[in-house]
């Protein structure tokens, strides 16, 4: 039997409404300002300089005796794990009955661009730590690194082996930047004179950070923009769009020094897969990290390849480490409606037992 016809008049119709509410939710589009982020009730424990610790209200009775805290990447603003209500990672944990804090941060002042690795993890990250403990009367901690901030909680935890984390998760979180294919091509030494753009700016200005990611998939923002068009009748889809637009484009500038080094001891060096890199005259071995680890990576990710990720937990020193191999990209691994279904649960049972 031959399939039914198309009902065309019907399809007609539906594209003359849809043409027709393009054009009333474009203007509307247009009009309207930035959606609200980051609406989950906390209080700040800590502001210093750069830096900020967040301490999330509970929305349970029974709270895990381990807290978390989430230590951002110093690129991002951490309001992607709380988007809105609905669509936010801290307020899953705080359903689930975790206790919360995340390490986000301000754009560095033009007199703070002498920072450096040492500040994050010999300062920062240890100043945090200590406020949670304070906070909870917790010794113990689980830390949660997403990306780069997930290389800062390795280095922190290398160095802080006896009064580091007690459960150490990260995601996508690069240790062999030589795999980190275009970025190593645009930071080429033979051609990027790092020091004289640290010199002559100061920090990295965030348009040029936003650029380099942006390089990455060179037709991406143009596809985005023909989506967001072919979708704008359809509420829902354009709320998601604005959400993760925003976030995407509030990039934060980087300490001059702190990328200097980074480009040096990580880009072109290597140094923290070889166990050569050194923060306060000591040296960095993450295959001595004995806590509990656990490391998601993303199938699609374009921003931290697999390879330069690959190595954490083949070689990192714990007998109880974890990898899982999660569908999704850099940023869908960890928000949306993806990590709705993958990421989230599968983090709640590694960190259930863990934490009690």
């Amino acid at each position: 039997m031959n399939a039914p016809a198309p009902n065309v008049a019907e399809r007609l119709r539906l594209e003359v409404e849809r043409a027709i509410q393009r054009g009333v939710k474009g203007v509307e589009y247009l009009g309207s300002g930035a959606p609200a982020v980051g609406l989950t009730s906390k209080d700040t424990l800590a502001a210093r300089g750069t830096m900020r610790l967040y301490h999330y209200h509970s929305q349970t009775d029974d709270v895990y005796r381990v807290p978390v805290l989430i230590v951002m990447a110093t690129t991002n603003r951490g309001y992607i794990l709380d988007l809105a209500p609905g669509n936010s990672f801290v307020e899953f944990l705080l359903k689930r009955g975790y206790d919360v804090f995340m390490l986000d941060w301000t754009a560095p002042s033009p007199a703070e661009k002498g920072l450096r690795i040492e500040d994050y993890v010999l300062d920062f990250i240890p100043e945090c730590m200590r406020r949670v403990r304070q906070e909870t009367g917790e010794q113990d901690v689980t830390v949660v690194g997403y990306c780069f901030g997930g290389v800062l909680s390795v280095i922190y935890s290398s160095l802080h082996l006896d009064d580091g984390p007690t459960n150490l998760v990260c995601f996508t979180t690069p240790v062999d930047f030589s795999k980190m294919t275009l970025f190593q091509n645009w930071s080429d030494q033979r051609y990027f004179d790092v020091d004289r753009m640290v010199d002559s700016f100061g920090n990295v200005p965030p348009e040029m950070i936003f650029a380099s990611f942006e390089m990455l998939r060179p037709a991406s923002r143009a596809a985005s923009q023909v989506t967001l068009w072919d979708n704008i009748w359809n509420d829902e889809f354009v709320r998601s769009f604005r959400l993760y637009d925003r976030w995407a484009n509030d990039t934060l500038p980087l300490a001059g020094e702190y990328f200097r080094q980074t480009t040096k001891e990580l880009m072109w060096g290597n140094k923290l897969l070889s166990h050569e890199l050194e923060i306060g005259g000591r040296r960095v071995d993450y295959t001595k990290i004995k806590a509990p680890v656990l490391h998601a990576v993303a199938e699609h990710d374009h921003i931290i390849p697999y390879d330069a990720a690959r190595p954490l937990i083949a070689n990192i020193g714990s007998k109880d480490k974890t990898e899982v191999m999660l569908k999704g990209g850099h940023v869908s691994l960890v928000a949306g409606a993806n990590a709705v279904k993958r990421l989230w649960p599968k983090l709640d049972e590694w960190m259930g037992v863990r934490s009690i």
